[in-house]
């Protein structure tokens, strides 16, 4: 079971949406390849089928998540409790420096805003899920054990 906000499923929803109305755009594609003839040296038509099987897997990739999702209402988590959708600023103990982070069930891939998202199945978002203000979690990392200071919920 994934958790994931309301906004997180509405966002996913509308990605399987779009998805499935390039179904049609990308038949059409395949059709039109391979009116042009021998599909063994095709690269058009081969590139359309590759584009074909790419969609359709994530088609089912989004409908599975959305199946085994379990969404979150707001008002029944704790204000002081990490949880799905929050920012929080934590310190690192041992550097003191602070950074704001997001615990998120998927990463958007997106790089632009101020927080670092991270996902409930990483090391950090197991030990930031359900932790609260003033605690200091342990997270093991690659290049070992650090700890982090919760210091607020931002959102």
């Amino acid at each position: 079971m994934e958790f994931m906000t309301d906004k997180d499923r509405t966002d996913l929803e509308q990605k399987l949406e779009e998805l499935i109305a390039k179904r049609p755009l990308i038949t059409k594609r395949i059709a039109e390849a391979r009116a042009h003839g021998d599909l063994k040296e095709n690269a058009e038509y081969h590139a359309a089928r590759d584009d074909q099987g790419l969609n359709e897997a994530e088609i089912r990739r989004i409908e599975e998540r959305l199946k085994n999702a379990k969404v979150v209402d707001d008002d029944q988590i704790p204000e002081d409790m990490v949880f799905v959708g929050s920012t929080v600023r934590l310190r690192d103990t041992e550097r003191g420096d602070e950074d704001l982070y997001k615990l998120v069930g998927e990463s958007s891939g997106s790089f632009d805003s101020d927080e670092i998202e991270v996902t409930t199945s990483s090391p950090m978002g197991e030990a930031l899920m359900k932790s609260r203000v003033g605690e200091t979690i342990k997270v093991d990392l690659p290049r070992g054990t650090k700890r982090f200071e919760i210091v607020e919920i931002v959102t």
